[in-house]
């Protein structure tokens, strides 16, 4: 077999461990990656231990440096200004209100991919989400994952004050405006796979392995 086709079935043998997959463990069960979201998730979803003002939570997610990885950031919010402060539909929001699905990554983890509903249905009936963990009834391969609300990376641009941004309830569900100054639990995500680069450099080691055992070979033939 050509030394290409060997390589080209390195690689796809490499990449086909982490096909179909939702959630894909990373940096040694440090983070886990979201392969449909692409992104990777801390895998401690309260790892500075203490809630925290939003200035603060973005502070803390931009200075990590986890398995050696930098970048790490708060999940982002698209702020549509469809509904923000209107409370129009508010039981199925687009940014603000309940059963959000979309233009958010923390409501996608909790409800598409972690499974996990709102306290109200889209006509506005309770759910009977009950304590201790309320509408957290998965938390996945996460540790730490507080039935509380978490910052948003993202200010709300249509609050009625600049000083609020966007929050997610992991208890019940809900998105919309905090103040800045309130002490909301962080989570970091960092966008992209942080095994990307490594997996590239793993089949070149490979072939350059490969290589060598071709080399020596024929000057053994020699």
């Amino acid at each position: 077999m050509k030394l290409w086709k060997l390589v080209s079935a390195a690689t796809a043998f490499v990449l086909s461990t982490s096909a179909n997959a939702a959630l894909i463990e990373r940096l040694g069960g440090l983070a886990y990656y979201d392969d449909v979201a692409n992104l990777t998730w801390l895998a401690d979803a309260n790892a500075a231990g203490t809630a925290m003002a939003w200035a603060d939570a973005n502070n803390w997610a931009a200075s990590l440096t986890v398995g050696g990885v930098a970048g790490w950031r708060l999940a982002d919010t698209v702020d549509v200004g469809n509904d923000g402060g209107t409370y129009t539909n508010f039981y199925q929001g687009v940014d603000t209100g309940f059963n959000i699905t979309a233009h958010s990554e923390l409501s996608n983890m909790f409800y598409n991919v972690l499974g996990n509903g709102s306290k109200y249905n889209t006509d506005g009936t309770e759910t009977g989400c009950v304590a201790p963990n309320f509408c957290l009834s998965n938390r996945g391969p996460f540790s730490n994952l507080q039935s509380d609300y978490y910052w948003s990376a993202t200010a709300n641009e249509y609050a009625m004050d600049a000083d609020y941004a966007w929050g997610f309830g992991m208890n019940d569900g809900g998105q919309g405006s905090v103040y800045t100054t309130t002490r909301l639990y962080a989570w970091a995500v960092q966008s992209g796979d942080v095994s990307a680069v490594p997996v590239p450099a793993a089949v070149w080691l490979f072939a350059s392995g490969l290589i060598t055992l071709i080399g020596f070979s024929r000057r053994q033939k020699t």
